[in-house]
């Protein structure tokens, strides 16, 4: 008889379904009767004990937009509005939620979360990847903390008004660019003053410097990997990690293979153990209580013996057949992400 896999409730420090769902202009409905491909839909995240987790909104380079939909250029240039694509992205949120019937539920506190994860309800977290919908005096800040959005990252991959993200070849450092601008050191305040989580899973090594020193918050990477094992530029440095541990933050294990491998290749012949090294590495650098999962879903190549959100009781019985026992694995699974946040939103 097969052995049973072991089943956590998982709460994801990232995932790109949203960017998805719009990019493919998909109705929310098909989140629940089911999506091709991709990594996560409804059925797929019950069967794998899902439990929720924070949902980017992303706005894509035009090049990126104009590939995907099979567009020219300029058509996708013209429609390149990161406000607009911000709201339409957010309103997708909603309507997911509304078409769950209940099944999901959107949270913008720790308590919430903790009464999803108790009641069996799929929490939804809001949160901006890249910031590039904000103008430099902050003037659509208050109105996006409205819509419920409780984490921003300022940065993908490219400058814009708050500085410069991460942007290199690997093998590379992360030390890449300037750091904040003026308007970036403004909005790390302003999320500050709003107990707003800040992201620095983009950010250059001059970003994340400035950050450390303005931030009153818990250092939060919500989907970055260890760069001694795998030098990609937005992998975290050792010196990096000390100053997350100091600040009593946390780092979710991103599982894309470009992130997890020491040679950086998009490859999905990774084993599952890859993802049990870095975690491995980041406890022995940041404590038990400071690493947790941000899969990354939806937005990258995923190891094959993973494959989608179902691979996850696959990789709880990888880490515990390397050595972690039951407490580690809740903690990695949701109660690291549910501490942070609670510290980061003072509920």
């Amino acid at each position: 008889m097969a052995t049973a896999l072991p089943h956590f409730p998982v709460f994801d420090g990232h995932n790109d379904l949203l960017l998805r769902l719009w990019i493919e202009q998909n109705p929310v409905e098909r989140v629940f009767s089911g999506l091709t491909g991709g990594h996560l839909d409804f059925p797929r995240m019950q069967r794998a004990g899902f439990a929720g987790g924070l949902f980017a909104v992303f706005v894509p380079p035009a090049r990126y937009l104009a590939q995907q939909r099979g567009i020219s250029l300029a058509e996708a240039e013209a429609a390149h509005d990161p406000l607009v694509i911000c709201h339409q992205q957010i309103d997708l949120f909603y309507r997911m939620a509304e078409a769950s019937q209940g099944k999901m539920a959107v949270c913008r506190s720790a308590r919430d979360i903790a009464q999803c994860l108790q009641s069996g309800t799929l929490a939804l977290v809001l949160h901006m990847e890249g910031a590039d919908a904000l103008d430099a005096a902050l003037t659509q800040f208050d109105t996006f903390v409205g819509r419920g959005v409780r984490s921003i990252g300022p940065f993908w991959n490219l400058p814009n008004a708050f500085g410069e993200g991460v942007n290199g070849p690997f093998p590379g450092s992360p030390d890449t660019g300037p750091g904040l601008s003026e308007a970036g050191k403004a909005l790390i305040r302003a999320c500050n003053q709003q107990r707003i989580m800040v992201d620095l899973s983009h950010m250059n090594a001059q970003a994340f410097w400035d950050t450390a020193e303005l931030s009153t918050a818990p250092l939060v990477a919500t989907h970055s990997n260890a760069h001694a094992l795998c030098a990609q530029p937005r992998n975290l440095t050792d010196d990096q990690l000390q100053a997350i541990a100091a600040s009593d933050g946390l780092v979710g294990v991103n599982f894309g293979t470009a992130f997890l491998r020491a040679d950086g290749q998009r490859n999905g012949n990774t084993s599952l153990t890859k993802i049990f090294q870095h975690i491995e590495y980041l406890v022995t650098k940041l404590g038990e209580d400071r690493v947790a999962f941000g899969s990354d879903f939806d937005g990258i190549e995923l190891p094959d013996e993973l494959g989608d959100v179902t691979g996850l009781p696959r990789l709880m019985a990888v880490l515990m057949e390397s050595g972690v026992d039951r407490v580690l694995a809740e903690k990695l699974a949701w109660r690291n992400w549910l501490r942070v946040l609670k510290m980061t939103w003072g509920d």
